[in-house]
């Protein structure tokens, strides 16, 4: 009977020191497993960290030093290393994927938020992102946040909510000429001859789209006045219709 405890009593010490060996290789498994994550976790950081860095060498390439922010003159130097017109479209497209707020300036957290976005942290990046982000701004969904952006970004007051005739004819050309260039054309030629709005207006402005999207052209046989269409658009349907007989 003695020698059977004795048996008994050394199998379970040994199979006690099989559970303490694997509990500590469990451990060392798993300590390794967790430096190796780290070790993963930090070259995507690095590269994230190399990549802002580059964004914003290129962002003081622009900058004015004593504002801190692309001011009017950096962004023609942009655009002239981009060999882009400041007016071209492309621009206010890059506004407004920066999310920027003040016409004519980018701040570091804009330019970083667009870059970032493009992926673009060199001139020969951003150019190449641009067919891109046409792309996106074309999309419908895209667009319908882009056309309201396009006239909020040319308020230059903080409490302005109107733009002048000049601005709004410019405006349309350069962002639904490519998609209505028919319409546009004639809209600008009458907003350009008529007397009777000196400025435009956020809910004439989404007119114009809503127009230029559902009514047929030229034959503007499905516009209905009674639709709740802004004022300007009935004028400028008269005006049409007035001009063809």
């Amino acid at each position: 009977m003695r020698r059977s405890s004795k048996k008994s009593s050394s199998s379970s010490a040994a199979a006690g020191e099989e559970r303490v060996n694997e509990k500590q290789n469990r451990k060392r498994k798993g300590v390794s497993t967790n430096l190796t994550s780290r070790k993963a976790q930090r070259v995507p950081t690095k590269a994230v960290s190399k990549e802002i860095e580059r964004i914003d060498q290129l962002f003081y390439t622009y900058a004015d030093g004593s504002s801190s922010m692309i001011d009017p003159e950096g962004i023609e130097t942009l655009c002239s290393h981009l060999e882009v017109p400041h007016t071209d479209v492309r621009i206010l497209m890059l506004a407004w994927k920066m999310g920027c707020e003040k016409q004519g300036y980018f701040t570091l957290d804009e330019w970083r938020t667009g870059m970032k976005a493009l992926r673009a942290d060199s001139i020969s990046k951003l150019k190449k992102a641009f067919p891109e982000l046409v792309q996106e701004v074309t999309r419908s969904s895209n667009f319908q946040d882009f056309y309201p952006y396009a006239f909020r970004y040319c308020l230059t007051e903080d409490k302005k909510k109107c733009i002048e005739i000049p601005v709004a004819c410019e405006l349309l050309n350069l962002v639904l000429s490519l998609q209505f260039r028919p319409q546009v054309e004639k809209l600008i030629n009458y907003l350009k001859h008529q007397n009777e709005y000196k400025v435009i207006n956020m809910d004439q402005w989404m007119g114009f789209l809503r127009f230029c999207n559902e009514i047929n052209f030229p034959s503007l046989d499905n516009y209905d006045a009674d639709q709740a269409w802004p004022l300007i658009l009935d004028n400028f349907v008269e005006w049409l219709r007035a001009s063809e007989n």
